[in-house]
């Protein structure tokens, strides 16, 4: 059922329903909307006084930005509009800092001075609790907020409208359009205006910003049709690498790359040798580019001046996404599913065995669509430590945009479980974020079924096991990303991981390496440098026909959810020949 438009926002009822907010516990929300409701629980969680305002004051905020300046001939057309009449027009930042503040109306700009809602000063919810900037910028969507709606009762006498404005080419929130007014002019005019008035900042801002992503790429495709190496295009908003560089550097170098290139555009540093996580030096060749009579970003061409050995070398394989090798049908179905879905911007849910390779997929999934922007873990894992404090920090994290990553949550209480529910259903609401649950291969529990609900698509990832032709590809890569790029694999140490049946998947050809490097860090891997536990086993290795057979069949139980019988007649065999041949190649009882 939708909410009203206008609710009894100066009335008795809210202001005792806020009263008893404040005051009571349990509290029955009769009378107040579900939006403002949630609003007032994060705003407790953060502490926020509501007896007085404690804002902060941002000195010398950025005033000259793409958004200002597209923003300002709007509301000075908007001020005119409005002609006198009791309305502020409010512009802040993406951190809900006021950039600017139109008020014609003199009692009104003498209460907002009272309050505080004035250019420099933060008016995040996290700051001043439930207001129409910061309740806008955390449910990601227009909010208006009347009266005893507002969580400090500073700010009972004002109603106002936030609505986000989107960058219209990345689409991360930059800033919020606000208008304020006395809580008894407040009407249905108040967030349609609003509404309005953001969407003329958004086309403005689309005409400054596409001349300049333009310019950046048309430059950027310059410089790769110029150069065989790692090229790669930056600006606040939009990253641009090529397939050299995706395929080359690790999710580790690449944003320390970025970042190294962001400060030499920002000090005007043409060149510069760097040192990235792996131990490669490389030098920088970064020139700024402009559009629209502004910098509209940089190009940058990136060489390798030392550890050339390792990196200059012929790719181990051309990569699906930055990070990832192998080229086994299960794998690479997986990594294009994942991908697909992630573009589409629907949540995941990635199943699969421990150690398969869920977490590495869901970065390089980050890396590819979203190189630039923020990402972070909800670890079930760390919870045992200190439950509370690991769901305050698991609520922030929810509570932010960007990639969110949700793993082990078998091993999340039921309590916290809950709660980590809930506050992913409401992040469910807002348009920022994407999700990525992790979970291993029958998980259940009413709680997780309330999470995978929010989840439309399932991903599985398959088992080592089921790819295993890939080891040949991931035992190089993986001794570059040890820092062993020089040591190679005998041909006889390399025929026994491929019949190797890995039950610890990826994670566990990791520590047969590590425990390589021990004692042999150059030359060659020879079959007595294995673990004992991998030299006794003596799988047979497959033959190309026998791996797509296998596929086959894994696909096939995919595709009826594991029921042998019509597994069995889709792929045209007997069940005792499907039966004897999941027991020959390794097929999982979960998959079967």
């Amino acid at each position: 059922m939708p909410e009203r438009l206008l609710p009894d926002a100066g009335g008795r009822t809210l202001a005792q329903a806020r009263q008893r907010f404040l005051t009571v516990d349990p509290f029955e929300p009769e009378g107040v909307r579900q939006a403002i409701l949630a609003s007032w629980w994060r705003s407790r969680d953060s502490k926020v006084a509501a007896d007085h305002l404690q804002t902060v004051y941002v000195r010398d905020p950025e005033l000259d930005t793409p958004l200002t300046r597209s923003a300002e001939p709007v509301l000075r057309h908007l001020a005119d509009q409005l002609d006198g009449q009791p309305v502020s027009i409010v512009l802040t930042d993406a951190a809900g800092v006021v950039l600017s503040r139109i008020t014609a109306d003199a009692a009104l700009e003498r209460q907002l001075d009272r309050v505080n809602l004035a250019p420099g000063f933060c008016y995040a919810e996290g700051v001043v609790g439930t207001n129409g900037i910061g309740t806008a910028l955390e449910a990601g969507r227009a909010m208006h907020v009347f009266g005893h709606e507002h969580y400090a009762e500073n700010l009972e006498q004002l109603a106002c409208a936030g609505v986000p404005i989107k960058h219209p080419m990345s689409g991360k929130t930059v800033g919020v359009l606000d208008l304020t007014c006395w809580r008894r002019d407040a009407g249905p005019l108040l967030v349609t205006l609003a509404k309005t008035t953001a969407e003329q900042i958004r086309q403005a801002l689309l005409t400054e910003t596409g001349m300049q992503e333009i310019e950046l790429l048309n430059a950027y495709l310059r410089a790769c049709r110029h150069s065989s190496g790692m090229v790669f295009a930056l600006n606040n908003d939009v990253v641009m690498m090529n397939e050299t560089a995706r395929s080359t550097l690790a999710d580790g170098d690449q944003a320390s790359l970025l970042r190294h290139a962001a400060e030499a555009l920002a000090s005007k540093s043409s060149t510069s040798t760097v040192e990235l996580p792996s131990g490669i030096q490389v030098r920088l060749a970064t020139r700024a580019v402009h559009g629209a009579g502004r910098v509209a970003g940089g190009v940058v061409d990136v060489r390798v001046v030392s550890g050339a050995e390792v990196t200059s070398a012929p790719p181990i394989h051309r990569m699906l996404l930055p990070g990832l090798v192998g080229t086994g049908t299960l794998w690479r179905r997986a990594c294009l599913e994942a991908e697909s879905v992630h573009r589409a911007g629907g949540w995941l849910v990635l199943e699969g065995e421990e150690g398969s390779g869920k977490l590495a997929l869901v970065r390089a999934l980050h890396q590819r669509v979203d190189p630039g922007g923020r990402s972070g873990v909800v670890d079930g894992a760390e919870c045992a430590v200190d439950q509370a404090r690991w769901l305050d920090e698991a609520r922030r994290t929810v509570a932010g945009d960007g990639t969110i990553i949700v793993r082990h949550l078998d091993r999340v209480p039921a309590v916290p479980l809950r709660a980590l529910v809930a506050a992913l259903q409401d992040t469910a609401g807002r348009p920022g974020p994407w999700v990525a649950v992790l979970t291993r291969e029958g998980e259940t529990g009413p709680d997780l079924t309330r999470l995978l609900q929010l989840c439309p698509t399932t991903v599985h990832v398959p088992p080592l096991r089921h790819h295993v032709e890939d080891v040949q590809q991931l035992v190089p890569f993986l001794l570059q990303r040890l820092g062993a790029g020089q040591l190679t694999c005998s041909p006889e140490a390399m025929q026994v991981l491929l019949r190797s049946h890995w039950p610890g998947n990826v994670a566990q050809l990791l520590e047969v390496l590590r425990h390589v490097l021990r004692h042999r860090r150059t030359g060659t891997v020879l079959l007595t440098d294995l673990p004992p536990a991998v030299q006794s086993l003596n799988r047979r290795r497959l033959s190309t026909m026998e791996s797509l057979e296998r596929d086959a069949i894994v696909l096939g139980l995919q595709d009826v959810g594991g029921n042998k019988a019509q597994a069995a007649r889709s792929l045209g065999m007997s069940r005792a020949t499907i039966y004897r041949k999941i027991h020959d190649y390794g097929i999982s009882s979960q998959t079967s």
